[in-house]
């Protein structure tokens, strides 16, 4: 007989055997050793445990309520291994392969207001990101539909309404149809804290 833990992982309860929450434990310990800065360790974190929480829930389903090593495993290989950041190109390029093979069977795309190429509220930015479209297309489609009846004035503040923003660097990378893995969140982070030191320093 194993004993089980509670945790709280990206705000979801689970329940995990011993074995597989000293795996989980090393490896989250391995993803903040990777960050000198605290806020940047902060996000990263954050979004990685949300995504973790994510594959959890999918590879328990409605059947099983105990995460084991197994899935501890099965999740890791989908997020990548910290220590791919020190490999070499060659090895590099195999793990992202890797990565997005195991990851291409979730899907991945989903629509969210873009925050970061936005006018008003992020509409095409976020619609240019999932067709994989031109943002301005989409701007000119609105304008256009907008002169005489006003429609386009309408369905955009529907699609306002009804289309979260992506505000997570996981979400982020679903609106774009990218694999969610620990690279590519560390990635999108770090241009986020790279934007904004460039802002800072402009100002």
């Amino acid at each position: 007989m194993k004993a089980t833990i509670t945790i709280n992982l990206g705000g979801k309860i689970f329940h995990i055997d011993d074995d597989a929450y000293e795996m989980l434990h090393a490896y989250l310990v391995a993803v903040e050793q990777q960050f000198l800065s605290d806020d940047e360790r902060k996000e990263v974190m954050s979004d990685v445990e949300i995504r973790l929480s994510e594959l959890f829930a999918e590879n328990l389903g409605k059947n099983r309520d105990v995460i084991m090593k197994s899935d501890v495993n099965k999740v890791i290989e989908i997020m990548g291994e910290p220590k791919d950041f020190t490999d070499t190109e060659e090895e590099k390029t195999n793990n992202q392969k890797k990565n997005y093979s195991c990851g291409s069977q979730h899907k991945y795309r989903k629509l969210y207001r873009d925050p970061d190429n936005r006018i008003l509220g992020g509409v095409c930015g976020g619609l240019g990101a999932y067709f994989n479209i031109d943002r301005v297309i989409f701007r000119i489609i609105f304008i256009i539909a907008s002169c005489g009846a006003g429609a386009g004035i309408i369905i955009y503040l529907i699609l306002f309404i009804v289309t979260p923003e992506a505000t997570t660097a996981a979400q982020k990378l679903e609106m774009k149809g990218n694999p969610i893995t620990l690279e590519n969140i560390i990635k999108i982070v770090r241009e986020e804290f790279k934007n904004i030191y460039n802002n800072m320093k402009s100002s």
